[in-house]
């Protein structure tokens, strides 16, 4: 880093991304994309937008906003939109988070929940997953901190009921409580459906996974209105012009074809039971998955000489090389065909 560089982000450690590598082609089972392209109304809706690239997008986002009201079966003001799941994120760790509400999440989950807190400046804490991986709802009754849960979890796949969810959220009622459901759509009940009996729930989902939109970067929160107009003070105080006029159209395009969607994600749950058959025949250990993703190891091969045997090979999964997690790799689901490839090449490993 340069002299310059501000003393107050020294000790940062960013977010590490999933391999893009270009030097090979490679079956990519590493970063949980979706192995459909985008509905071709999404793909019309963004041709027609190239048009109009000389103007700003629109700051409101009031095609997307009114589609995916519907959709979704909430208010207008009862939506926003935002670059990525991501950013949504990292606007309730700032609009959420401070000395007297640190934020508190899983010790396994999403990598980002520790980076947002940190550059946000905000105090956090990470609470154990038990020895199965499974989150302890009695650790989260009752603390008044902001919460992240990640349902279903990553990189683990297992997934809170709607009914532990709320009684996290009823019991925290002088915080908030953000669900992360950017897996929600291969298994696991919404809990959308809260918004409306609990003002201090955030849900948060994202096009990457089941909407094929990875490469889009569109995500977006509902929450009662005063927790959105919260995070639209942030978003208008930081980038007003946060998705761009191509995102909204083929955004806008994705929520007019939901048959498309459901479909997809129809086939990758399939899949996902084909996987996980799979690869326990193989005498791997699989978690119990609802996202589209395995979390798996096997006792005669450690995990990254796995995943580095699978990379030379032209196969990519994901490897992580803490404690608890070193001797697992997460697996995205992809089709039949790329199954087969990935157990062939297991297979000649063991």
């Amino acid at each position: 880093m340069s002299r310059y560089f501000s003393k107050k982000f020294k000790a940062l450690v960013p977010y590490t991304p999933g391999e893009q590598p270009k030097e090979m082609k490679y079956i990519k089972l590493n970063t949980n994309e979706s192995p459909f392209p985008p509905s071709e109304k999404a793909m019309k809706k963004a041709a027609e937008a190239v048009k109009n690239l000389q103007l700003y997008c629109d700051p409101e986002c009031r095609e997307l906003v009114k589609k995916a009201s519907e959709v979704f079966s909430v208010d207008t003001d009862e939506i926003l939109f935002t670059n990525g799941s991501d950013e949504i994120l990292n606007f309730a760790f700032s609009a959420f988070c401070d000395e007297t509400h640190p934020a508190v999440f899983p010790d396994i989950t999403y990598g980002f929940y520790p980076v947002f807190a940190e550059i946000n400046r905000v105090p956090y804490e990470e609470i154990p997953l038990k020895d199965d991986f499974t989150i302890s709802v009695d650790d989260y009754i009752g603390i008044n901190k902001t919460i992240f849960i990640a349902n279903p979890n990553a990189p683990t796949g297992i997934a809170l009921s709607l009914n532990d969810i709320e009684k996290i959220v009823s019991s925290n009622p002088e915080s908030v409580v953000v669900i992360d459901e950017a897996y929600v759509d291969f298994g696991t009940e919404s809990a959308v459906s809260l918004i409306h009996k609990y003002s201090n729930l955030l849900v948060t989902q994202t096009f990457s996974k089941s909407r094929s939109l990875a490469g889009g970067r569109l995500g977006f929160g509902i929450a009662c209105k005063e927790l959105i107009a919260d995070l639209n003070t942030i978003k208008y105080s930081t980038n007003p012009y946060n998705i761009n006029s191509l995102t909204q159209a083929v955004g806008a395009g994705v929520l007019e074809d939901e048959e498309y969607t459901k479909s997809n994600c129809k086939t990758i749950i399939e899949n996902r039971e084909y996987l996980t058959k799979k690869l326990e025949a193989m005498g791997f250990f699989v978690l119990p998955s609802k996202a589209n993703f395995v979390f798996a190891r096997h006792d005669k091969t450690d995990g990254r000489a796995l995943y580095e045997a699978l990379k030379s090979k032209g196969v990519l999964v994901r490897h992580f090389d803490s404690e608890r997690l070193r001797d697992y790799n997460r697996i995205t689901v992809g089709t039949k065909e790329q199954i087969d490839i990935l157990t062939q090449k297991i297979a000649e490993e063991l």
